[in-house]
């Protein structure tokens, strides 16, 4: 492997509530290379852990969980090198991997990123890329004999010219957890631009939930999130209204529900149907704004 390759590619990774035997698992195998992590969750025990077991270029603490595509642009700007990898700490990928990805996009012209080839803990094919949501987009895996040009990748593990996600102006910030990635694959597109599934670049994906600990806010953040992060994306593709108007339906009968459910001490049960309420509301609140 080409030893340059430690000089020009850093590696993000973003953080909330995950282990530190998650993290630990993920910063072995990627030795050598620039490593900048935000950590959403402020843990300043586990920064410090970390840090005395691997050396970490910057380890950036934020007060407050900013979302995903914000601190996954926060991690953008501080970097100083040519190329950037975006990394989950879930996934697991050796530097022989990261080197078939920096090859493979020098070699297509036009290509905006790479990414690895996914498979579980028991050696399975697992998603990496396929469809966009608006082409009819399946969990399914794509059964792969050589390199592929995909309309989206998830963002677990990316590689990219720091200059090219700079000129199609970084990750949209709306976005907190969900649907970002497909977003940037589709704005990639409109760019005339490409993005590639390396069939011989394999990482490991353990595809880990979220790491809340308590329960109901686990709950909570999974579908408010989710409920706004997709209503606002089928709002950039102008196909929002049909969602938007069967939600619309529903929430008389989820205001219903969670009040029985509130009185039956089913409280799992009120914060998901107040979850969706809200992230409703959000979107509510944020098409008034922009119309």
């Amino acid at each position: 492997m080409n030893k340059n390759i430690f000089e020009e590619i850093t590696i993000v990774i973003v953080l909330y509530r995950e282990s530190i035997d998650l993290l630990s698992e993920c910063l072995k195998s990627i030795k050598g290379f620039k490593v900048i992590i935000i950590d959403n969750a402020y843990d300043k025990e586990l920064k410090n852990e970390i840090e005395k077991k691997f050396q970490i270029y910057k380890y950036i603490l934020n007060k407050k969980n900013i979302g995903f595509s914000s601190a996954t642009n926060q991690g953008i700007k501080e970097c100083d090198t040519k190329y950037i990898l975006i990394h989950a700490a879930d996934c697991v990928i050796s530097n022989k991997d990261i080197g078939i990805l920096l090859t493979s996009h020098q070699r297509y012209k036009g290509c905006f990123s790479t990414s690895p080839t996914f498979y579980n803990e028991s050696g399975k094919l697992t998603y990496t890329g396929g469809s966009s949501f608006e082409s009819g987009r399946t969990n399914k895996p794509l059964e792969l004999d050589g390199n592929v040009c995909v309309d989206a990748v998830i963002t677990t593990t990316i590689l990219f010219k720091k200059k090219d996600m700079e000129e199609i102006g970084l990750l949209d910030e709306n976005f907190f957890l969900y649907f970002d990635d497909y977003d940037l694959c589709r704005t990639v597109k409109r760019h005339n631009k490409t993005v590639i599934q390396v069939y011989d670049a394999k990482a490991l994906h353990s595809h880990g939930a979220i790491k809340v600990k308590n329960f109901f806010k686990k709950i909570f953040i999974r579908n408010f999130h989710f409920t706004f992060d997709e209503l606002y994306y089928f709002y950039k593709v102008r196909k929002h209204n049909d969602i938007l108007m069967k939600l619309e339906k529903k929430i008389p009968n989820y205001l219903i529900k969670s009040l029985v459910n509130f009185f039956l001490f089913r409280f799992d049960k009120v914060v998901f149907y107040i979850s969706i309420i809200l992230g409703y509301l959000k979107f509510k609140k944020f098409l008034k704004k922009v119309n």
